[in-house]
């Protein structure tokens, strides 16, 4: 299958994904055959912060019409901040969307958690990962702590990098959703070079 990705909302995000196609598809003895699409970070965070579907999903078909002339047969959105509004992308997409809301919904589902904490940006945090995960119990920061989770997990997606600081406002708010609030485990997307988290 010939694989479209809309990418460049978080680079380390894209390079994460990008590595680990190169390496299954390696593993399974076949060529990966993979076009990408552009999306600009800048104008994701602001259309997901003032919760602008039409404006993204705009952005998406635009990528998304791309890629099928690329020759693609399904595409992924490498961002889960970027999936504020794939369910409104899926009504209009030229391709089939691999969704990964859906994918981290069965993993949940398969792994029996039912008490989540989740880290990442404020909107994914405050919708619980867009309402995604109905039958589990999803905790997350709260006030001063959710804003500085948020700063952190953007300032950490965008350069690929993560700094002490960094790394102490996630173990913080980890150990706080863990040791206070029951959480099994707590859900935070890494990039690959952020893995010493």
């Amino acid at each position: 299958m010939h694989i479209g990705m809309i990418v460049g909302i978080g680079p380390a995000a894209t390079d994460f994904y990008y590595r680990y196609l190169i390496a299954s598809l390696a593993r399974a003895g076949k060529d990966l055959d993979l076009s990408m699409a552009h999306a600009d970070a800048p104008t994701l965070l602001r259309n997901q912060a003032n919760n602008d579907v039409g404006a993204q999903v705009e952005v998406y078909t635009r990528l998304a019409d791309r890629l099928r002339a690329a020759g693609a047969q399904a595409l992924a959105i490498t961002s889960i901040a970027g999936h504020f509004c794939v369910n409104e992308f899926k009504q209009v997409s030229p391709l089939p969307i691999i969704d990964l809301l859906n994918e981290v919904q069965a993993e949940i589902a398969r792994r029996g958690l039912t008490r989540l904490g989740l880290i990442g940006t404020r909107r994914v945090m405050t919708s619980q990962l867009y309402d995604a995960l109905p039958e589990a119990t999803v905790t997350v920061p709260s006030g001063d702590l959710l804003s500085r989770v948020h700063d952190a997990y953007v300032e950490m997606a965008m350069s690929g990098r993560v700094t002490e600081e960094q790394r102490a406002i996630f173990f913080v708010a980890g150990k706080i959703l863990v040791e206070q609030h029951g959480c099994e485990v707590v859900m935070v997307i890494i990039p690959r070079q952020s893995r010493g988290l």
